[in-house]
């Protein structure tokens, strides 16, 4: 929570201490500029083809009279996205922003007039001047009468690639320099993920190299997928993807190993390969996981060498396994009764795991739910009761979920990131009375609802801060966040929220000022392509002129700072081409390092590209194998040095929602539970035409939308009694909010499921109005805003329970995909 001095230790980059005490004096010194500089992009071409690349994958921008007209994908590209039209056509969206703005109510009659006209679109245009003055206002009278414990610097991953306009670390680099701020830990991808992780194998382990590919399709004899859809998770990745699982996908299915799912939904990887699909009752994981564990012992199937020699607390737990300890044997029978999978095929799943080299890969979705720490540690255990960890083709991964992160890792290096500074040394002293200096990101509303309240989060105690400004610059709150009828009531307590964006979310709507930013597309970058594995570095040059008033994030926050008297100390000195300079010399201080030599700069910048061969030592390696080897030497970062099955140290923390072992605990709700109010469980799968929110106003839209909303999938024999049928309009409701959905009946979800992908924006009837319907389709209208527990206090966001009917009034018109009139 807090840090020593006051230094913010979240989000990308380096401070400046970080760099002089971590790496080699002549790499820190390059960060240091002197003098001032302009930061704007060198020019574009009028005509021609530029490679450069997104989330979706590396492409060549077509450009005809100074207009981006289309997206070829590189050829180095083994499965280009179909995405990718979508990145061209978002520059010209009509839902872009092109102007800055200021909502009417605020402009007129100042911070925290008329909150509940938030959302209304009652906004005024503002001259950049103007608006540059507004925020550099704003920010010095919040700093000056609340202090930094009252502005939250808000935005989170998936901003746009590229590491010189990481808007993030601007943003955070400029609420440093101007006092401080609140800032978060943690993401909603692997809240749960990130906390519970070390506490069982002494680290986050998704962030380090993973067994890789060549190894499973060498070793493996079961493939076994949890909850996990490598092909259309591996669409994007946080830098510029490779797509390199399809590979790997066409491969094994072409090795004929045998492959299993067990999953509410048959996924797109399912699908690809033919696999097994096992539907299991969502929410219930950790009762499967259980029930085949119990097997295992029941049987003797499982290695008590291994528990023995490289675990901790597996009699703790096999006590409560067996029913010794609380009186309920976790049995396949008691499982099937929960799971809905069948008890023979519950032992079945026991004797082929225990009697074949098997590879469990995690999804992420299995934490995205209540108690969601418990089924990532329910898996870890069954891997170690099968013995096979840290051997060639068996153990478990979480770390293939995204971005192509079981590819071998390349020779390569990083480029670091943009450094975030710290607060002035002469700032006001932050005291425990005014709250945390980062907070769980899932808690936002809570802080905004319960300032001066305590909170818990692994193991310690916080504040939740009083906040009265927040900024937010490359993320989408009201797409991120659950039960956005909770949000909206608490957004209504803060007297000023900064949006830079290029596309007008439901977070700009929401939003006091307005700031119209560049995409990739629209400026100079640089950034590593395919994910963690890091096949290259590749340059992402701009493709077109900014469109209308758009302007660089950092040159909007540059703008800030000269009015804060901070450029010089913000830009140090350095133009959009240095920056990028600067970051391409670290990485070859790193490669010169480690023995890998980079072209120079001007060669790497012609040509585009710089790429990493793949050592062969990296096609062998097997996760936690040195340790498996010896324990000893090899500890893992544990308290023990071993993998706990018990941890003392959650127990120590006596939390009834996270006990010290993986435990079954029933969610808040789940369809078929015992009180449950509504019978379908809302299953939030990210969507194959969109990363989270992003694309969601460009031409692809067309190709999934029904009746111009969002998809909702169920089972015929689910929308049968409900007189639905394909294609219809939905009503999709519980006590938390209702939204508008186009039905596709399909066998691909299990009965008592429906799909509506998270991401869809949200598109309020009434606007500013909690309750009201949404007319496009934003599942998050129906999540709950409650943690997984107190130990991760991460998001929620595959628990949900709702009804579904058909539609049958006049079906309101879509607002959100246009800008709104100024």
């Amino acid at each position: 929570m807090r840090q020593p001095d006051g230094a913010v230790a979240h989000g990308p980059g380096l401070t400046r201490r970080d760099l002089l005490a971590g790496t080699a004096a002549s790499e820190a010194i390059a960060w240091l500029g002197a003098g001032l500089a302009p930061m704007t992009a060198t020019a574009a071409p009028a005509d021609g083809e530029v490679l450069t690349g997104s989330h979706w994958g590396a492409f060549y921008g077509k450009v005809e009279n100074g207009r981006f007209v289309s997206a070829r994908p590189w050829e180095g590209d083994p499965a280009p996205s179909h995405q990718l039209p979508g990145v061209q056509d978002v520059v010209y969206s009509p839902s872009r922003i092109r102007h800055p703005v200021v909502r009417r109510a605020w402009l007129e009659k100042g911070p925290g007039a008329a909150p509940d006209s938030r959302g209304t679109n009652d906004f005024v245009r503002i001259t950049w001047d103007r608006a540059l003055d507004l925020v550099a206002g704003e920010l010095r009278r919040v700093q000056e009468e609340h202090g930094p414990w009252a502005v939250y610097g808000g935005s989170l991953g998936w901003k746009s690639s590229g590491k010189a306009h990481d808007c993030v670390a601007w943003l955070q680099r400029l609420l440093n320099l101007s006092g401080g701020f609140v800032g978060r830990s943690g993401s909603y991808s692997t809240g749960a993920l990130t906390v519970i992780m070390p506490h069982v194998v002494g680290s986050q382990d998704y962030t380090e190299q993973q067994t890789p590919y060549p190894v499973i399709l060498q070793h493996s004899d079961l493939v076994v997928f949890w909850g996990c859809d490598l092909l259309n998770n591996d669409q994007i990745t946080g830098g510029v993807a490779n797509h390199s699982t399809a590979d790997f996908i066409a491969a094994l299915k072409q090795s004929g190993k045998q492959v299993i799912f067990l999953d509410p939904v048959r996924n797109e990887t399912n699908r690809a390969l033919g696999g097994e699909w096992i539907a299991v009752r969502p929410q219930t994981d950790v009762a499967l996981i259980l029930g085949i564990a119990h097997t295992l012992q029941a049987e003797g199937l499982h290695d008590r060498r291994f528990l023995h020699d490289y675990t901790v607390g597996s009699e703790t737990f096999l006590s409560y396994l067996t029913g010794r300890s609380d009186g309920v044997a976790k049995t396949a029978a008691w499982a099937a009764a929960i799971s809905g999978v069948p008890e023979p095929v519950i032992k079945d799943l026991a004797r082929r795991f225990a009697r074949q080299r098997t590879f469990l890969i995690g999804g992420w979705a299995i934490q995205r739910q209540h108690h969601g720490e418990q089924s990532l540690w329910a898996l870890v255990t069954l891997a170690a009761m099968l013995g096979q960890i840290g051997l060639p083709g068996g153990g478990f991964s979480l770390g293939y979920h995204l971005g192509g992160n079981g590819a071998p890792m390349a020779n390569g290096v990083t480029l670091g990131g943009i450094p975030v500074g710290e607060r002035p040394a002469g700032g006001k002293p932050w005291p425990a009375s005014r709250g945390v200096t980062t907070i769980p990101c899932a808690r936002i509303v809570d802080m905004l609802l319960h300032p001066n309240e305590e909170f818990e989060f692994n193991g310690r105690r916080g504040i939740y801060p009083d906040i009265r400004l927040a900024y937010w610059a490359g993320g989408n709150p009201f797409g991120h966040h659950q039960d956005r009828n909770r949000q909206v009531r608490a957004w209504r307590k803060l007297e000023t929220f900064i949006v830079q964006d290029f596309q007008w979310t439901a977070s700009a709507r929401m939003a006091d000022i307005v700031l119209p930013a560049t995409t990739t597309a629209e400026r100079n970058d640089i950034d590593v392509l395919g994910g963690s594995p890091g096949t290259a570095i590749i340059a992402l040059k701009q493709v077109i002129a900014p469109v209308a008033e758009a302007r660089n994030d950092v040159d909007i926050l540059r703008g800030v700072a000269a009015r804060l008297g901070l450029e010089a100390v913000f830009t140090n000195g350095k133009t959009e081409i240095e920056w990028i300079r600067t970051l391409y010399g670290t990485a070859q201080a790193r490669g010169k390092a480690a023995g890998v030599t980079l072209p120079d700069f001007d060669t790497f910048w012609r040509d585009g590209i710089a790429t990493f061969g793949v050592p062969e030592t990296s096609r062998r390696f097997v996760r936690y194998a040195a340790f498996r080897e010896d324990p000893v030497l090899n500890p893992l970062g544990t308290p023990s040095g071993l993998i706990e099955i018990t941890s003392a140290t959650i127990a120590k923390m006596n939390y009834a929602d996270c006990p010290p072992h993986p435990t079954w605990l029933e969610p808040y709700e789940r369809a078929g539970a015992p009180g449950t109010k509504y019978p379908l469980h809302v299953n939030t799968k990210h969507s194959p035409w969109r990363l989270h929110s992003q694309l969601n106003g460009t031409l692809l839209r067309r190709s999934y939308t029904v009746q111009g909303r969002e998809p909702i999938l169920i089972h015929p024999e689910d929308a049968a009694p409900r007189g639905i049928a394909e294609g219809d309009v939905v009503r999709v409701f519980n006590d938390r909010g209702q939204i508008l959905a186009g039905a596709r009946l399909t066998g691909d979800v299990s009965r008592g499921v429906v799909v509506i992908a998270e991401g869809g924006w949200y598109d309020p009837l009434t606007p500013g109005e909690p309750g009201t319907l949404c007319r496009y389709g934003d599942v998050n209208v129906l999540a709950a805003d409650i943690a997984t527990s107190r130990l991760a206090q991460a998001t929620t966001g595959q628990s949900i329970v709702a009804e579904v009917e058909k539609f049958t009034g006049k079906l309101p018109d879509l607002k959100v995909f246009t800008a709104p009139e100024t």
